[in-house]
């Protein structure tokens, strides 16, 4: 009976020691920061055929993010991280999934908030099933109001702001989000800004709204990260969005 009792035990232990293991992940991101770093450059172009060589060690990361469902003992960092994380891999595994494409928009059916690509229901996350944009709209943009994040999560396409080469740690994330600003905004061909005309991204314009709610203008968003300037008198339109696949 006492060495049934001590199994137990040592078996609870080991369960436990495992639970702690999995939960620690959502601190440090590894495997994701691995993967991003063998598999996309300093500019953002995805080596897609690179993920699928690795799939097995992608899904290890996407299971790994089922088993750690955010919550209330996480702080605000550690969640936001978590999600863009979680918003940007399952975007690579979606793509994976289906490669070789020319663009993510040939995912779905595409009718508008029915069976685009990011309403395919494929994201397994603790009980529940997620598409992409519950992880945007419904968790992210609701929850933080960060306008930053829209320079951080990636969906696949030319246009997008760069995926980033390593993964959003908690500790690093505000400096994570202002580089990732700084390099859109400040990036030809997503925006082209001078002080008589700025061509910005339609992500200024689908957003707007985000913007505002922390700054009086998207004028003056922009003028906090960009290196040139936008007047009053500066003629503002915004350039078309290049779907194609960001690799």
């Amino acid at each position: 009976m006492r060495y049934l009792t001590l199994n137990i035990i040592l078996f609870t232990t080991f369960l436990l020691a495992q639970s702690t293991l999995l939960a620690q992940e959502h601190l440090t991101h590894g495997i994701w920061d691995e993967l991003t770093k063998k598999y996309v450059t300093e500019e953002g172009k995805v080596n897609y055929k690179g993920f699928q060589k690795e799939e097995a060690r992608l899904d290890e990361y996407l299971k790994v993010l089922s088993a750690n469902h955010p919550d209330k003992s996480w702080n605000r960092n550690q969640r936001l991280a978590y999600w863009i994380n979680a918003y940007n891999a399952f975007t690579v595994k979606l793509i994976v999934k289906n490669y070789p494409i020319k663009s993510i928009k040939e995912l779905g059916g595409g009718i508008y908030k029915v069976n685009t690509p990011w309403d395919i229901k494929f994201i397994k996350i603790g009980d529940k099933t997620y598409d992409l944009n519950n992880i945007e709209h419904g968790i992210i943009r609701k929850e933080f109001k960060e306008p930053r994040i829209h320079f951080a999560i990636n969906c696949a396409a030319v246009s997008c702001p760069k995926l980033r080469n390593e993964a959003y740690f908690p500790d690093r994330l505000d400096a994570q989000l202002d580089d990732q600003a700084i390099f859109f905004i400040n990036n030809s061909p997503k925006n082209n800004i001078t002080s008589e005309e700025a061509q910005l991204s339609k992500i200024f314009s689908w957003f707007r709204g985000d913007f505002k709610k922390k700054y009086p203008s998207i004028m003056a968003f922009i003028n906090k990260y960009s290196t040139v300037k936008i007047e009053k008198k500066t003629k503002i339109s915004y350039l078309e969005y290049d779907w194609n696949l960001n690799e």
